[in-house]
Order: C-alpha cells, then structure tokens, then sequence
C-alpha cells in the first residue's frame, strides 16, 4: 500500500496541469478588463519606456571635476587703512580655485592689535564682573578675547566693570555694517569648469565650448539659449537666479548652490548631452534682523615693526559662499533591462486579470453562480469508483427490466 502512494506520488511530478477558462458574458466586467489592460499599457508604453526609457542600462556614479576662477577688482577707502583696491588675491578664499569659494563682500576691520593687557568687551557675559575674585587670573574668558589676569576693570566702586584679560589688545570691533563695502562685487564674474566622465559608458565631456578662438571667454557671458557652453557668470545673476538681492545678501553674507546636471542619453549622440544648471539660497534666513542670518568669520594678516615686534590686523569678512554641486546620469540601450521591463509589464497584466476575478465572483450581483462554474469540488478516488459501480449496477437494472417488457410484448398471448 505504501509503496503504491509512493509510486503514485512520483509519477504525479511528471503531471501536466493546465487552466481552465470560463468566458463570463458580463459586459461590464468585460470591459472594466479592458480598460485595465489599457491602462497597464499605457503606463508600460508611456512611463516605463518613453518617460523612464527603461530600455537603458543606467550609470549615476558620474566622476566630476570643477575648477573655479573669479575676475574683477574693487576700491575701498576707509578711515583705518585708507583707500585699498581689491583683487581676486585679496577677496577670494581660497584662491586656488575649489567647488566651494567664498567671495568677500563687507568686512569690519581692526588695525595694529598687539599682544597686552586690556579690558574685555561689555557684550561678553563671563568678562563682567564686580570684584577682582569674578576674575580668576589663568582663565579664559568663555566666548571672549583672551585669558583673566585677576583684576576687574569698573569706574567706581559701586559700577560693574570688566575683566582685564591678556589678548591681542585692542579687542575686536563689533559694529553692525550698514552698507556693503565691496558692493561692486555684483559685476565680478566666475568661470567655473566642469569635466564628467561616465566610467561604464566611457564617455568623458566638459561645459566649456571646444574652440580655438582665445578670444571667445574674454567676451562672452552665459545665457541658457544662446551662449549654453560659456561658462561665465555674473555673481549678480548667480544671487538673482536664486530669487535674491546680491545688495541685500552682500550686506550680512550668505550661501548660494550651484548646482550642475547631466542627464545624458547616449543612445541620440554625444551633442544631446548638455549640462543643466540650477541656483539656490541654502542658509536659512528668517528675518533681516536675526543674527543667525547671514554668513561671516575672522581672519588676520600679521606684521612686523622697525624693531621686530609683531602686530596684526584682524578682519571679521562678511560675503558670499558659493557651493558647487554637480550630479549625473547617463542611459544607454541594454536588451537585459528591455526584457526585465517587458516581463513585468507581462505580470502586470496578470495582475489585472486577477483583480477582475475579484470583481465577478465576490462583487457581482450573480457572483454565486460565477463561482460555481469557476471552481470544481474533486472528489477522492475511492468515492469515485463507488459512484461509478451504483451508475453501472443502475444502468444494468434498467437494462433488465427493458429486456423483460420486450420479452412479454413478443409472447403469443399478447
């Protein structure tokens, strides 16, 4: 017995099973499964193939390089340092030419600070004090200027002074600027050039224009329709670009995103591939008073006097930090990625078939009666044969008992 249930079970592997369809003459089914096809069709057609072009093979690793270089000069004449003219050298930081550069555009300045003792600013909390004992000699002033000497500076008795603290002295100026100092920096331009290369692909492209006319980037100027491959912008229409007033910004500092994009698809040709830019404010600005707005730090320039003591200039700069992002992507056709759409798209359709048998046998008015033309109860062997035995013995007995009928209706006494 055991070994027939296990002969039976092997020789059921090589068992072919196949569907069985049953045509449901509902037209609103019919054509809610049509409408669903189309549907699928469409979105394989339109947004996989033509929008997504799910026919390529993709790369987004893209290698980038950016080099940056900023023209223009501008003169200042302040009551500290006198007229000064300011060139790339001077306002750039840093000059060498990076993804992220930082154009001076206001500063605050303060002349020959020497190292000594002198009174620490009102506007620092730990540098108040009332009595020398607020003043512990060795330590530094939290958020100030330099280290306590033990003495506390007021005018009277009965005032609060400050700290003495040994620093670079005097201490740094803090006045808010009211106007931009280089507020000419609006016309200085930046040449910025990128080169990409698409390692899988092994296509390689740059956003300058390949020309020998060396005169060509002295007199152009970037415009989106006419001059795409010249790559020089104005620092004005960068900040405008971004929905801003380079006045405005110039004042209190900021921070502007360049962003460059190449969506390339190799397969229309190595021209079709164009770089794409973008601008945009990144710090946060709410409100023009806030001191969190705005973008600044310090540094300093050191010098020596005619008897070789050293003494500095410190500059708290304001301006503008330009950041430089550059993202990719390159498709080229691919039969491996032609066939795995395809045959999702294939699912798809089975997937709406399976929706619309939901909808006949479990939504529909006569769903009853769908379900039972759908599905078949199979029953077990052994019942089987028992039915088929009672059809024969039913089958023999009305034989019989129209034989017998026969029979009497041949005999001579009918």
């Amino acid at each position: 017995m055991a070994e027939t249930s296990w002969k039976g079970f092997f020789l059921s592997v090589f068992d072919y099973k196949t569907e069985k369809y049953v045509i449901a003459k509902n037209k609103k089914v019919g054509v809610l499964y049509r409408v669903v096809q189309l549907a699928i069709i469409g979105y394989i057609i339109g947004w996989v193939f033509l929008k997504k072009k799910g026919y390529q093979d993709t790369e987004e690793s893209i290698q980038t390089s950016v080099i940056t270089k900023l023209k223009g000069v501008s003169l200042t004449n302040t009551s500290d340092t006198g007229v000064h003219l300011w060139g790339p050298e001077d306002y750039v930081i840093p000059p060498q030419g990076e993804t992220v550069f930082f154009i001076i555009t206001n500063f605050i300045e303060t002349p020959n600070q020497r190292l000594g003792y002198c009174a620490e600013s009102f506007k620092v909390p730990d540098g108040l004090c009332r009595e020398n004992a607020d003043c512990q000699e060795g330590d530094s002033v939290i958020a100030g200027h330099g280290v306590k000497s033990g003495r506390c500076l007021k005018k009277d008795r009965n005032s609060t002074g400050t700290c003495e603290i040994y620093a670079w002295c005097p201490i740094e100026r803090n006045r808010r600027p009211e106007q931009p100092l280089l507020r000419k920096a609006e016309n200085f331009t930046v040449y910025i050039k990128n080169f990409i290369r698409f390692p899988r692909f092994g296509f390689s492209k740059s956003n300058v224009l390949e020309t020998t006319n060396d005169t060509y980037f002295k007199r152009c100027s970037y415009h989106k329709s006419r001059q795409p491959y010249c790559p020089i912008f104005r620092l004005g229409d960068l900040v405008s670009w971004s929905g801003h007033d380079f006045q405005e910004m110039a004042l209190m500092g900021g921070s502007i995103g360049i962003l460059i994009e190449w969506n390339c698809d190799l397969d229309k040709g190595y021209s079709e591939c164009n770089p794409h830019y973008s601008f945009a404010r990144l710090d946060v600005k709410s409100s023009a008073s806030s001191i969190t707005s705005g973008y600044n730090f310090r540094y300093t320039r050191y010098y020596k006097d005619e008897a070789g003591n050293s003494y500095r200039t410190l500059y708290k700069v304001f301006g503008i930090r330009f950041d430089i992002m550059v993202h990719g992507k390159a498709g080229k056709f691919n039969i491996i990625p032609t066939i795995i759409n395809i045959g999702s798209g294939l699912a798809l359709m089975g997937a709406g078939a399976f929706f619309c048998d939901l909808v006949l046998l479990y939504m529909m008015k006569k769903s009853t009666f769908y379900r039972e033309r759908k599905f078949e109860c199979a029953k077990n062997s052994t019942k089987r044969k028992g039915e088929e035995n009672t059809m024969t013995e039913d089958r023999g007995h009305r034989k019989q008992i129209l034989e017998r009928r026969q029979l009497t209706d041949l005999s001579p006494e009918a």
